[in-house]
């Protein structure tokens, strides 16, 4: 592994593209070592929820028993913005008539209050034309000639304008009716059922708004992430206040280094070098950092997935609450929620890969294995911010994240590496291990 990182910072550009090729190659590798002794002390703290995600969960198990199983999608009710203030809307749904012993609301009284009292899931975004879109950008994918293939190109091209989206006034102006959070900038949605901003799908999105020359719209797209790590301390999962639990892979480095690339925008790297800083450190804090000593007595400092949350996801409420159900003891359904949390951080909700039984969700352990593609995230966005202080003539700040990114390398080629399979592999934490 040697050969992908080097200390100069003038090689920072070839490090970058090896690095998401190292980790490509982590993500094919998912056998587990386990032969090294971790050390960890924290049990990891819960963020507050708000009195709004709440009450929606509360919508939320009502649809399913009266609506039933089929078809249910579990986030559409939290996606939902109140008419009214949030008393009003509670003093009325308790005051729905119930039957039968799990006090089951009709369909059609339901439907009737869902009606009154919200405005659809979606409705508070609105579509935006972004400013910089042109049917056919100038120097639009040079090297695509065959004009059956350039024409398909096109096409994915413009669901740009299908994808973009402002946040409502209505949000900007009374954010405690909505879930959705009152972004400053216009965002780009995947679309369907994901109704919001998500962090890491953002880096793809940004990949693609550069192919298509659209600069604009993915530095606005920095700028939303940005607030959200000035007013959250991370990056969220999503822009909904259901996601401020966790994160998901550090790619906000790798936005600011892409985007510079291309436009050589200075300002966007000092707005952004703060930001990238602090979200280094959440990365780095208690409750994501393991101290692992290997065979000759070193330690090394490396990254995991850890949600600070120990509940169902409000988003799926109650398909983790059926899950959990196998489990007796309420510390067990807390951990059990905490990995099932900690596996949607990760991006690969769900794989087989966090589970101790592959055939048995409810083994889920992700807090207690150190992902090989986390870490190597994390080395890029060392190497990112020593690449961007360096634009901004910040000497002590590249040399220190020079130095960090040099440990988090031997760090991953000390733990992760196996030599007789070739292979970065993730590495589990001792059997029993919680912390």
């Amino acid at each position: 592994m040697n050969t992908f990182l080097v200390a100069d910072p003038s090689d920072m550009a070839q490090q970058n593209r090896n690095l998401f090729s190292l980790s490509l190659l982590s993500l094919a590798t998912m056998t587990l070592a386990t032969s090294l002794s971790p050390k960890c002390s924290v049990r990891g703290p819960v963020v507050a929820t708000t009195p709004l995600v709440t009450f929606l969960e509360r919508v939320q198990e009502t649809a399913l028993g009266t609506f039933g199983e089929e078809d249910f999608d579990p986030k559409l009710y939290v996606d939902l913005s109140l008419k009214f203030n949030l008393s009003k809307t509670e003093k009325a749904f308790d005051e729905l008539p119930r039957s039968g012993e799990n006090g089951t609301v009709s369909v059609k009284d339901l439907k009737v209050f869902i009606a009154t009292f919200f405005d659809d899931a979606g409705d508070d975004l609105v579509y935006y034309d972004p400013v910089d879109f042109v049917p056919e950008p100038e120097g639009f994918l040079p090297k695509v000639k065959n004009p059956e293939v350039r024409s398909w190109a096109l096409e994915v091209h413009a669901l740009w304008k299908n994808l973009s989206r402002k946040v409502s006034d209505g949000v900007l102006e009374h954010s405690e009716l909505h879930t959705l959070l009152p972004l400053p900038e216009a965002v780009v949605v995947p679309g369907s059922r994901f109704r919001e901003v998500y962090y890491w799908d953002s880096y793809w999105v940004i990949r693609g708004l550069l192919a298509s020359k659209m600069y604009e719209t993915a530095k606005a797209i920095v700028t939303n992430l940005i607030f959200l790590v000035d007013t959250y301390g991370y990056v969220l999962n999503g822009a909904r206040a259901y996601y401020t639990n966790r994160s998901q892979p550090p790619l906000l480095s790798a936005m600011v280094y892409e985007i510079y690339k291309r436009t050589c925008d200075v300002e966007l790297v000092r707005k952004a070098l703060p930001a990238l800083l602090k979200e280094h450190a959440f990365w780095n804090s208690e409750i994501h950092k393991v101290t692992i000593q290997d065979a000759q007595g070193f330690n090394h400092n490396l990254s995991r997935y850890y949600a600070i949350w120990n509940k169902p996801r409000p988003e799926s409420s109650t398909i983790d609450k059926e899950s959990a159900s196998k489990f007796f003891g309420n510390s067990e359904k807390q951990q059990f929620y905490r990995d099932v949390a900690s596996a949607a951080e990760s991006g690969w909700d769900f794989s087989t890969r966090w589970m101790r039984n592959t055939s048995e969700f409810t083994t889920l352990s992700t807090t207690s294995i150190l992902p090989v593609d986390l870490n190597v995230y994390i080395l890029k966005m060392e190497l990112d911010i020593a690449f961007l202080a360096k634009v901004l003539g910040n000497k002590s700040t590249m040399e220190s994240f020079m130095e960090v990114a040099e440990a988090r390398k031997n760090a991953i080629n000390s733990v992760f590496w196996d030599a007789e399979k070739g292979q970065w592999l993730d590495y589990r934490l001792t059997n029993g291990t919680i912390c």
